[in-house]
This record gives structure tokens, sequence and C-alpha cells, in this order.
């Protein structure tokens, strides 16, 4: 009982201060003893964005205040969901060069402005506060946390550093290693390592808020002081020092000439990381130069990539209850993450042992989300193991997530049809098996269609809604919308041999085969790959995602396909039979006993190496827009980044194309059809562009 009412208790409504009025069509304010209470309320969105009219709102607020200074001001947000979610990134296409300089100027003005007033300031922070958000937090005198908050720099991802002040001050705050870390990653400091990090000076629960912020007024929270470590960076030789290691490590992952946005922040604070004042005017020149960069416009698409997948997943899915078939690796990690992300899931399996695994396995990937000890029990309290298939009857949505065997899906379809109630949409999570084969041993194929999620279930965004000629459009956007509600993007396809992904993926994958048997070292192929700005290269990936289901996708797509597909490499047949099949069984085509390989390559490449791996994959893409099997060309781009990581600084595999030339891509798939054979030969469409 008492930790029902506790949980009543974590999930009250937000503490903002007495009831207030509008400060400006973002802002609300409010006084209590003294105390103001500036609330921000982006009218018009469900989340709160930094844009100019936010703070130039601010700002009036903060001159009004001026002439009668409060005891304190707090600063939160009034959004469920968190404090704020960056700046306004729709307005950067439209600014560039002195304008953007202008407005960065105007917006640390603001945030000078708030830093300088002459009370105790302090925000509250529930949820994300993140890019400029976290900005304005910075800019406070105190930060009071939540449980469940979480604070991060995402800049990096889209090309660019932190460009109101975040260089400089949370450098100064905390130990500029660490700062730097977070800038340089993108990665979140949730609540108690933010708390650690001296990012936050108090974590409290909801109901606490009041005092907390009452101890800040009182005195009772000492300002941080400033560590050893951060006056020793203030000398410009330790900072020389630190900043080589960064950029070393920095190379590992993103190259200066596809990444520039971390070498300019690790240059900031190299040169200026002892004076504020030089670094906050370097930040702005900084970070206007980088909004014209290519690298950022490229990452900018994506992001808007990923707005428009989302918006595919609009509506209600009416699905409460889910109902997973096969406790492997995908089942467990689909049933888990369903639980976690609050739907009610049963999980089937006649293995007792299995089951038993596949909740370890989903408490793992709870902590591994970061969840609370609440969060977890509960997450876990939805998923049930149920080994007699009893949640057939009640489930919303079955899953069948057990091997590509086609007879045995069969099977298991019949049973399901049979068992489930009327209305309920059954999916298999099939990679590369053909719907409409599967559909004839479904009792009502126009509530069937394929829900094609990627391992690990709980990292890979993107899942692959995918139609047969029968299934019934409702369904389709039921499951859309399902995929938007667990936090994931959905991409609508119609069925295909090897449906998007793994269409463009497997020649990718079996030309690198087709090299290696040819004499070309695979850490030489895999690195050409890496510096195209693949996340890994194909044989690494090839052994990750498991040479067993390699071999089943690339002969499925080989007796499906009228075009050629590489041959099938004897070495794959040899290493799967003898059961070396990737990162699962320890060895594949590297050994994977000391954990991921990281391939250096010293030797000479082919010339051609780099296009004979990636042109494959953009033909691949050319083929499936040809025939209809994805909407548009944006939706290629947007599920080959999400689904495969295909070097997001590039825009995509159409945007590449396209910006590359579609004529140039025809001729040079055409030339190396000459050169090595007929799988080259360019589609079609490249004639359309």
């Amino acid at each position: 009982m008492a930790n029902k009412v506790l949980d009543f208790l974590d999930k009250s409504k937000l503490e903002l201060g007495p009831p207030g009025t509008a400060a400006t069509r973002h802002w609300r304010q409010a006084e209590d003893d003294g105390i103001v209470w500036l609330v921000l309320d982006c009218a018009d969105s469900p989340v709160n964005i930094v844009s100019e009219e936010v703070l130039t709102g601010l700002d009036a607020a903060l001159r009004k205040l001026a002439g009668t200074v409060p005891r304190a001001l707090v600063i939160r947000s009034a959004k469920p969901g968190g404090f704020a979610a960056g700046a306004d990134i729709d307005s950067f296409d439209r600014i560039s060069g002195e304008s953007a300089v202008r407005l960065l100027e105007q917006g640390h003005a603001v945030l000078d402005r708030l830093e300088a007033m002459p009370c105790p300031t302090i925000a509250v922070i529930h949820g994300a506060a993140l890019g400029a958000g976290f900005e304005i937090a910075l800019a406070c005198d105190h930060r009071i946390a939540t449980d469940g908050a979480k604070f991060a720099f995402p800049e990096v991802n889209l090309g660019l550093h932190p460009g109101l002040g975040g260089t400089f001050r949370l450098t100064g705050l905390i130990d500029p290693v660490e700062a730097m870390t977070l800038m340089l990653t993108g990665k979140s400091a949730h609540t108690q390592k933010a708390k650690k990090l001296g990012i936050v000076d108090i974590v409290t629960q909801e109901r606490h808020v009041r005092a907390a912020v009452g101890a800040v007024v009182n005195g009772k929270i000492e300002p941080r002081a400033k560590g050893l470590k951060a006056r020793a960076f203030a000398l410009r030789k330790l900072r020389s020092l630190a900043a080589a290691r960064m950029r070393a490590e920095a190379e590992k992952k993103a190259p200066p000439a596809h990444f520039p946005a971390p070498y300019a922040l690790i240059d900031l604070w190299e040169a200026h990381g002892n004076d504020p004042d030089a670094m906050q005017k370097a930040e702005i020149a900084s970070f206007a130069e980088l909004l014209d960069s290519e690298t950022s416009r490229n990452l900018r698409r994506v992001f808007f990539l990923r707005r428009n997948l989302k918006k595919d997943g609009h509506g209600d899915d009416g699905i409460s209850h889910v109902h997973v078939i096969g406790a492997g690796e995908m089942g467990a990690g689909i049933a888990g993450w369903a639980a976690i992300r609050g739907k009610r899931v049963t999980l089937g399996d006649i293995s007792p042992k299995a089951l038993a695994r596949a909740i370890r396995q989903v408490a793992q990937i709870c902590r591994d989300s970061h969840l609370n000890s609440i969060e977890t029990r509960d997450a876990l309290d939805r998923l049930m193991p149920d080994p007699k298939g009893y949640g057939y009857a009640g489930a919303d949505l079955v899953i069948e997530a057990v091997p590509e065997d086609a007879e045995l899906k069969a099977k298991i379809h019949r049973e399901a049809g049979a068992r489930m109630k009327q209305g309920a949409i059954l999916a298999t999570n099939t990679s590369s098996l053909p719907l409409a084969e599967l559909a004839k041993s479904v009792p009502d194929p126009a509530r069937f269609a394929g829900l094609h999620f990627f391992n690990p279930v709980a990292k890979m965004q993107l899942i692959e809604i995918v139609s047969h000629d029968r299934t019934a459009p409702d369904i389709t956007d039921r499951l859309a919308a399902f995929c938007a509600s667990i936090d994931r993007l959905p991409a609508a396809l119609r069925d295909y041999p090897g449906f998007l992904v793994n269409r463009a993926l497997t020649p990718y994958l079996m030309e690198a085969m087709v090299l290696m048997d040819e004499g070309v070292p695979k850490v030489v192929i895999d690195r050409a790959a890496l510096d195209f700005g693949m996340p890994m290269g194909p044989v690494t990936l090839a052994d990750q995602v498991g040479l067993d289901i390699c071999l089943d996708v690339a002969e499925s797509l080989k007796s499906a396909l009228d075009k050629p597909m590489p041959d099938i490499s004897p070495r794959l047949r040899e290493k799967v039979g003898a059961g070396e099949t990737g990162k699962k069984a320890g060895r594949g085509f590297y050994d994977w006993s000391n954990g991921a390989p990281h391939p250096q390559a010293t030797e000479a490449s082919p010339e051609d190496l780099q296009d004979r791996l990636i042109l494959p994959m953009l033909d691949a893409c050319m083929e499936c827009l040809r025939m209809n099997v994805v909407r548009n060309a944006d939706q290629v781009d947007g599920a080959m980044i999400f689904a495969t990581g295909f070097a997001p600084f590039r825009g995509g595999p159409m945007h590449y194309a396209r910006t590359r030339g579609f004529d140039r891509i025809r001729d040079r798939l055409a030339e190396l059809a000459d050169r090595h054979g007929e799988r080259f030969r360019p589609d079609p469409g490249w004639n359309n562009g």
C-alpha cells in the first residue's frame, strides 16, 4: 500500500508556484513570498522549443524584474514531458552568415542577463533539458532536478556544437574533460550522474520541489566550488595535451572531413578555455560557420527525416495488449520494449528456460535504458511469461517472432488464427520471407502484415511495416501508430523480396565476401566502408547480424530477384556449417572473444573498392523506388539511416546519389558491370533522374 501511495505522489502534478498571469506568449509569471516563478509553456506545442520568440519573451520578463528585484527567480517548464527539447531547428535553414551571428549575439545577451540577475536564479528540471534548454538552465545559479531528469547537448548530431553559451558555461561549471565528453558525444547525463558531475545541486521528488527551492533561497545550498582539475585546465599547456587526446578519440568515430563540429569544439576549448569572454565570441563565430557546412545541412535533413517518419505513426493504435510468440533474442527484445513503453505483454514459448532467459534479458534492457527501480518494476509487471498461450485470446496484436522457417511460421500462424480474438491483428517479424506466401496460412489475410524489427530492438529505431496485396489499409495505419506508441519509427512498405533494408543491405554484405574471396583483406574492406562514413564495415556487420541470417537472406533474395546477386561465398557456407556464426557465437569472420573488432588497414585497397560496396546498395534503393516498394526517396533515406546507420552526414543513400549525380552513378555502375559482372548493371530508374 505504501508503495502505491508513493507512486501516486511521484506522479502528482508539477509544482509551478502560485497561479500566474501571462508574462509573454510563451511565459507565465507568478510571485509567492518574494519568489518569482517564471514558467515556460510554449503555445501550440506539446513540448518546449527554444525559439527566437521564447528568448525574446524571456528577455522582456527579465527586464521587467530588473526594476523590483525578487528574493529569487525560479525557471521551470509547464510541459509534463520535460524542461525543453532544444532550439528551433526549423529556423536554422533560414539563417546563415552575418544574420546567424546577429541572432546568436541576441540570444547570448538574454542568457547573460539571466546569469547577471542580482538575486538567486534556480532552474527546476524534470524530464529532458536538451541543447538550448540545457543552456538556459546553465545560465541560472542553481539547478534542481526531479528523478528522471536528463541533460544533454545533442548538437553534435546536427553537425554543430552548443551555441548559446553551453561551451563555456558547462566547462566552467564541472570537470572540463567531462563537460567536453558530454558535448562531443551528445550523450545524456541522467539524474544521478548529473548530480555526481555537479550539473545539478539537488535531486528531489516533485512533491519536495518547493522545499528544495526554499533551501536554495535560504542559503542552505552552497555554490559549487571550482575543483582542482578545472583550475589546472586554466593552463593552455594542459588543455593542449587533453585536446590532442580528444582529437585522437574523435577521429576513431568521426573523421574531421566528415564531421567538423567536434574538432571545432575542441579548438574552441583549447584556445579559450581560460577566458569565458573570448570563448563566447569564438563560440558564436564557430556555430555560425558550422551552420553553413554541408555536414550540418545533411544532418539537419536527417532530423527532419526522422520527424517525418514519426508523423506517419499519428493516431490511436487501439492496441493495449500485445502477445509475442517466441522468447528468443528478437521475441524477448520486442516483448520487453513494448512493456517498457507501456503495453501489457504476454510472451509465449514452450520452453520455460527460454522464458526465464527472456525475463533476464528484459531486466537488462531496463538497466541499459536508465529506468529507475519503480519504472523497471512496472515494466516487468506488464510482461507476463505465457508458456500455455493464454495471451492469444485477449491480445489486440499478436507478433510472431520465431526463426526464419516458412513452414514453422505457417504452422504458428494457423494456430494463432484459431486462438486470437475477432478483430485482432497478426504480424510476423520475418526479415525476408514473402508476405504473400505467408498470408496463405492465415485465416484473415486482411489483418495480417509484416512487422520487421531490427536487432537489438531496444536500440534500433526503425520498424518496417510490410503489407501484402490483401492487407487492409487501416491495419497498416494501426501498426504505424503502434510503432510510434512504443517510440519507434514506422516505414510502411509494399511486400517485395528483402523489403527495403535487407534488399539494399544484402548486396553490400555479399560484395564484401566476394572481395574477400578475391584476396582483399577483411580489414581493408571494412576500412573502406568506415572511410565512406558507415558506422561499421560490412564484414563486421555480417558478424553482428549473424552469418546464418546473412546466408538465409542471401539465398532467399538470390532465388526471388530477377537481377543477379553476388555469388554466395563458399567461405560463408563453411563458417555457418562450422557454427561460427559471428558475434553471438564468439567467432565469425572476426574473433569476438575480446569484444568488437577495430579494423585498421595498412594495405592498399583496389581503386574501385568503395564503389563496389556502396553503389549496389544505392542501386537496390533505386530499384525499390521504381517498384513502388517505398513511398518516396525521403522514406528510403530515413529508413536506411535509422536501420543501417548509412552515413548520416551524407543525408541518406538517395540524397547522396542525387548530390553525386544520377547520371554519374549510372555510368559508374555500368563501368563496374563491364569489369565485374552483371550484378552491377544499373537499374533503369537511374535514367529518370
